[in-house]
């Protein structure tokens, strides 16, 4: 049997020791294939980013930060009726065991007012802000590499 002077510090490692790994949040890890920017001409102001992007835990893409444009934003595109439509959202669900695609003609990151015009070989910073279940933020640094005007996903690349 321990004696009571020996016992309270044991007590109180056992219970920090508690705290500590009950105040442990477990962070998903993502993982970004393929990312690259579409090239602009000299007075293009806005073009877009794509990648893939997968998890092993639930999180949520909330924003995309970049210091090659002034404005950077997640978006939509889709058609209705004849007509293509893009527009802003305010994220998108990553679920694990099914990849996000931020691809040409569906959601995508649109890098407006760019800071200067973007040449195949370029790379672009982007910054992914994450938001796991308990609403913590964590961010994802990226290099994308700019490809020309006519580049297809590296997916549709290697089809025949």
């Amino acid at each position: 049997m321990m004696s009571m002077s020996v016992a309270r510090p044991f007590l109180c490692a056992a219970a920090c020791a508690v705290l500590t790994l009950t105040g442990v949040s477990v962070h998903a890890q993502v993982t970004v294939k393929e990312p690259w920017v579409r090239a602009t001409v000299p007075s293009q102001k806005a073009t877009g980013a794509f990648m893939q992007l997968t998890t092993t835990e639930p999180v949520r893409l909330v924003e995309v930060q970049s210091t090659a444009a002034k404005i950077v934003e997640v978006h939509e595109m889709r058609m209705e009726g004849d007509r293509m439509m893009m527009k802003a959202v305010d994220g998108l669900d990553v679920v694990p065991g099914r990849p996000l695609e931020l691809k040409p003609g569906g959601y995508h990151v649109m890098l407006i007012d760019v800071v200067k015009p973007m040449t195949a070989g370029d790379k672009v910073p982007l910054t992914l802000v994450l938001e796991g279940k308990d609403k913590k933020r964590t961010q994802v640094q990226v290099s994308a590499e700019v490809r020309a005007l006519n580049a297809k996903p590296a997916a549709a690349a290697h089809q025949h």
